[in-house]
């Protein structure tokens, strides 16, 4: 499954057998709605992971100091979204068998749902956190089920009413935001309401999912779809560091499109947003 020959995201050298989590690159964007280029986010962030250092000042922990491998990208199949959704399904299975904590990069933030199904076979009263600018509660796109617009709403498919907390969310249909008063608990603009969700959430398994533009386009405008008025990398910093305190068993970043910042600025934060939910997930003593 794994590819040996890969370029590693910085720091992270571990052996599968001896990780405690895996990352994996879901280079997947067929259902993206309007600017597409996220399946190139975990390639790109590998290559300017090595402007990074390992070691965080934020958290005084330091990447070398964890057991962590890198898988590399899945090979995802153009125009097939169930059959992609699948292979991430298989994989995130694999890692969750040899207990460890998968972290996947996406992609469309429909990637979430293959590593999700996987998740909710083994936990079936698993919880969701979920930062995003957008409420991704639509039933369907354009007549599509599978859409980075309905991927929030495909999961409470699965595990129904008030197990899905949202947070930074600013975009959406009336619709979405009426069905999210009735089914999920649904926090707008920030991280308010965090500290109520996470003591919600103790004692359950909780899937936590990143779509990175829940950052504000000022901080990252490398994304397919920018939302004026997010958070700044200080606010999602803090907000990781507060959910890593619940039983995180699976998580995952999304929505990079590195083309859209020339700069690579998004690219760089994108990767220090890595290294901190790696470290904050890390639960072993500092050295």
């Amino acid at each position: 499954m794994w590819n040996k020959n890969i370029q590693t995201f910085i720091g992270l050298e571990a052996s599968f057998d001896e990780a405690e989590c895996v990352i994996f690159g879901a280079p997947m964007d067929s259902t993206t709605s309007y600017r597409p280029g996220t399946r190139f986010a975990s390639s790109s962030m590998r290559q300017e992971s090595f402007g990074l250092e390992t070691y965080s000042p934020y958290q005084d922990k330091d990447l070398e100091d964890i057991k962590v491998f890198d898988g590399g990208d899945l090979e995802l199949p153009f125009g097939n979204p169930r059959k992609a959704l699948d292979i991430i399904k298989v994989t995130t299975k694999t890692i969750i068998k040899a207990n460890k904590l998968p972290c996947m990069i996406g992609g469309e933030h429909l990637v979430t749902l293959g590593a999700f199904e996987a998740v909710f076979e083994k936990y079936p009263e698993i919880r969701v956190i979920h930062f995003d600018a957008h409420t991704d509660l639509r039933d369907e796109y354009l007549g599509e089920k599978l859409s980075h617009a309905s991927v929030i709403r495909r999961i409470y498919d699965l595990i129904g009413d008030n197990k899905i907390y949202q947070f930074g969310i600013r975009s959406g249909e009336r619709e979405e935001f009426c069905f999210a008063r009735e089914h999920t608990n649904l926090n707008k603009f920030n991280f308010t309401g965090l500290s109520k969700a996470i003591e919600a959430c103790r004692g359950y398994p909780v899937y936590f999912t990143i779509d990175l533009d829940v950052l504000d386009p000022s901080v990252f405008p490398g994304t397919g779809t920018p939302e004026a008025g997010g958070v700044t990398f200080m606010e999602l910093l803090e907000a990781m560091i507060v959910v890593s305190e619940l039983n995180v068993v699976a998580m995952d970043i999304n929505e990079l499109s590195p083309v859209y910042d020339q700069s690579g600025g998004s690219t760089a934060v994108a990767c220090k947003v890595l290294r901190e939910l790696l470290l904050a997930m890390n639960k072993g003593e500092n050295k």
